[in-house]
């Protein structure tokens, strides 16, 4: 079986929280979370009323749509996230700020070093900069001749234009309106007319 999407919490709980998880699954097929992602989402559901929805949704979900990676130290995980964060293992899980995202580019980059070509689905600034980091160190090894897959990034934008022009976003009416939506979960996300989602080629 082929590497799972590996997801991180953001866009995870936007989109359940909206109740889009067949968008979701329909623009990416079945995806996979580390267990610091699967808490982050349900933390975040039950201390934010905006976000409830996604404990109910989350819990729902079977295997063969969202599976759930251990978070267990092991020596290429333990390698992978010191790495990435620069501290040890048991110094990094202990500190929770941001954890979903280092466990998320750890492991896609031991699936990675195996030979998997791995997509990683991230909005947050610094997960994306360390998948991005992970992606040109997997570069510099094939470079050296080495047997390793690859880390390739992509984003709620991404998956908004997947979905476009399909059942769950017919038009340009419902990529503004869910957009709209997604934003007032995250304001992190651009600016709609920043953006090129009403300018794709579907909608001509």
């Amino acid at each position: 079986m082929s590497q799972r999407p590996i997801m991180d919490a953001g866009p995870g709980i936007n989109f359940l929280s909206l109740n889009k998880e067949r968008l979701l699954f329909g623009a990416l097929g079945a995806l996979c979370v580390p267990e610091a992602v699967e808490s982050e989402i349900l933390r975040k559901a039950r201390q934010d009323q905006r976000f409830t929805a996604a404990e109910r949704v989350w819990k729902k979900l079977p295997e063969r749509l969202m599976e759930v990676l251990s978070d267990d130290v092991t020596d290429t995980l333990a390698a992978a996230v010191q790495r990435i964060s620069g501290v040890p293992f048991g110094q990094r899980v202990r500190s929770g700020k941001n954890l979903g995202e280092t466990m998320v580019v750890a492991h896609a980059a031991v699936a990675a070093e195996a030979g998997e070509h791995v997509i990683v689905l991230i909005d947050d600034g610094g997960g994306c900069r360390a998948a991005a980091a992970e992606g040109r160190r997997l570069q510099r090894l094939q470079a050296e001749g080495k047997a390793v897959g690859s880390i390739r990034l992509i984003h709620t934008l991404t998956v908004l234009e997947r979905a476009a022009g399909g059942d769950h976003l017919p038009d340009r009416s419902a990529m503004r309106d869910l957009y709209g939506r997604l934003r007032n979960l995250d304001d992190g996300l651009p600016p709609l007319a920043t953006t090129n989602l009403l300018n794709l080629p579907c909608w001509q």
